[in-house]
């Protein structure tokens, strides 16, 4: 298997695992509490990170922008697809959102110039639909399934800053190294959460925060999944930026979005749920997906 698949699979692993605990603690203490607390737990361990290794942080305008702009990129994402969650109905949240592995296959080749085989293109295109299928439980047919609503609507934004996020990742990696641009993103990540959220304090926005089905989980146990959820992020980010730097992004992106695949296997081994017809075909189109672009090219 390609090298890039496994990265990126390794980031969907991690990625699919945490959007269950965030979507649980948002339903407690709110999106936004909940993006904070990972933006905050994630900068702090890769911070740690830099000091173990001697990472040196650049100092140049370019290096610096460049962080910043994937910093407010991401912060848009996990914020918008965390309130997604928490508003909205998980499985169609996440569905939606694991759009972004197609979006960035499309991005990747317009914007970086990268080029697919035709079996390749096929691949690319089965996994997307079969990731999608696979994370939107369809009840009663096509119908019995509301594609509206605002959990869908920040869905539709999560997916486009998640797949632009992946794209800018890829641009900054040619000048900067993997752990120092990390460092700075994620920093810059934490100050916009922050920000946002002693604002919106101020403003009375508190109210804007209303969980739905809240879970009865204790302040401990809150903060408990939300340093869980930010280390399953870095570890996410690890994977997927070392993926970057070896291989295709379009292969990279694409495995990352394979998250729903992730947590749908999770339910049905460990919590003793039964898959649709609609999810095992696309648990189908997603391993289709997978041997096609894993084909040798020559």
């Amino acid at each position: 298997m390609p090298f890039g698949l496994l990265a990126g699979f390794g980031a969907a692993l991690a990625w699919g695992t945490l959007d269950v605990i965030t979507a649980l603690a948002s339903r407690v203490i709110g999106s936004l509490r909940v993006t904070t607390g990972m933006q905050i737990v994630g900068a702090t361990e890769f911070a740690l990170l830099g000091l173990l290794t001697g990472a040196v942080l650049p100092l140049e305008p370019g290096p610096i922008a460049v962080s910043a702009l994937l910093g407010l990129i991401g912060a848009a994402a996990y914020l918008s697809y965390f309130t997604g969650l928490q508003i909205g109905p998980i499985s169609v949240v996440s569905g939606v959102v694991a759009a972004y592995g197609g979006l960035t296959v499309v991005l990747s080749v317009v914007i970086r110039g990268e080029t697919l085989t035709t079996v390749q293109a096929f691949g690319a295109a089965v996994a997307t639909v079969g990731v999608i299928l696979t994370g939107i439980a369809f009840e009663g047919g096509w119908r019995g399934t509301r594609f509206a609503g605002p959990g869908v609507a920040f869905a539709v934004v999560a997916l486009v800053m998640f797949a632009a996020m992946s794209i800018v990742t890829d641009i900054a990696l040619e000048t900067i190294d993997w752990l120092p641009l990390m460092i700075m993103a994620r920093g810059f990540n934490a100050f916009l959460s922050i920000a946002i959220l002693v604002v919106l304090a101020r403003r009375g926005g508190r109210s804007a925060e209303r969980p739905v089905g809240a879970p009865p989980w204790s302040r401990t146990k809150v903060a408990l999944a939300i340093v869980v959820a930010g280390t399953l992020d870095v570890l996410g980010l690890i994977s997927f930026v070392i993926g970057l730097e070896t291989a295709p992004t379009w292969m990279v992106g694409l495995a990352s979005s394979f998250g729903p695949a992730v947590t749908i296997i999770a339910a049905v081994a460990f919590l003793g749920e039964r898959l649709k017809p609609i999810q095992w075909a696309g648990l189908v189109g997603i391993l289709v997906g997978m041997v096609a672009i894993g084909l040798p090219t020559t």
